[in-house]
């Protein structure tokens, strides 16, 4: 599940922000004088960017209760965005997955709004004061999002591609015909919606089944006549 963006206020004695060490968390990569953009809002004061193994975490340099966090697996998209079109400033420009679907609310987009609901931000640009630094921080985010990949869950029932000589033999006797959509064997194409194709392969496997049926009847007529 999605984590999004939090507020960040976790630093040690020299002021860098302490970091999950005792469960593998690392420091990748260190950028002084990075303004931070949230959603449509103004560009905050200048801080520091820190990029560690699993996540981004943004410090302000003026205010020592000011910071974000957004962990790997929450950044949706990552990419260097030079258009000043797109915006006044190159950036790294990143989407961020809070869990929401819908629309972001007024009180994060708007620019003269002082209440920022954290949960609902959903776009954040990173501006350093060297553009000359975009292209490395871009290969850093680059390398941690491999390091940390999205979960896959496993769909027994839509996966379940393999069955038993018991399944297949009462297909074939005419027990088991009837079967739903999901029970269909050999569903090669089905998650394409091809079900004529799943259809063709269970025909085949009956069809090939009454033609060995057939080559046993005419085998033993055969022995009966030499008889």
């Amino acid at each position: 599940m999605a984590g999004g963006l939090k507020q960040f206020t976790e630093r040690s004695n020299d002021g860098t922000p302490l970091l999950d060490t005792n469960n593998g968390e690392g420091l990748m990569h260190v950028q002084p004088n990075v303004s931070i953009v949230l959603a449509n809002r103004l560009p905050e004061s200048p801080g520091t960017l820190y990029i560690s193994t699993k996540r981004v975490v943004w410090l302000s340099d003026t205010d020592t209760t000011k910071g974000y966090s957004v962990d790997f697996l929450s950044v949706s998209l990552h990419a260097v965005s030079r258009d000043p079109e797109a915006f006044q400033s190159p950036c790294l420009y990143t989407q961020i997955d809070n869990g929401d679907e819908g629309d972001e609310s007024e009180s994060c987009d708007s620019e003269s709004s002082e209440t920022l609901d954290l949960s609902k931000v959903s776009e954040m640009r990173l501006v350093p004061s060297d553009p000359t630094q975009l292209d490395t921080i871009f290969n850093i985010f680059c390398e941690c999002a491999e390091l940390n990949p999205e979960p896959v869950e496993e769909d027994e029932e839509q996966h379940n591609w393999i069955f038993s000589a018991d399944q297949l033999g009462a297909a074939v006797d005419g027990d088991g015909l009837e079967w739903d959509d999901a029970q269909i064997p050999f569903t090669i194409g089905y998650s394409n919606g091809d079900h004529d194709l799943a259809s063709s392969v269970l025909e085949l496997q009956i069809n090939d089944q009454r033609f060995e049926d057939a080559e046993e009847m005419e085998s033993d007529n055969s022995d009966d006549r030499q008889q």
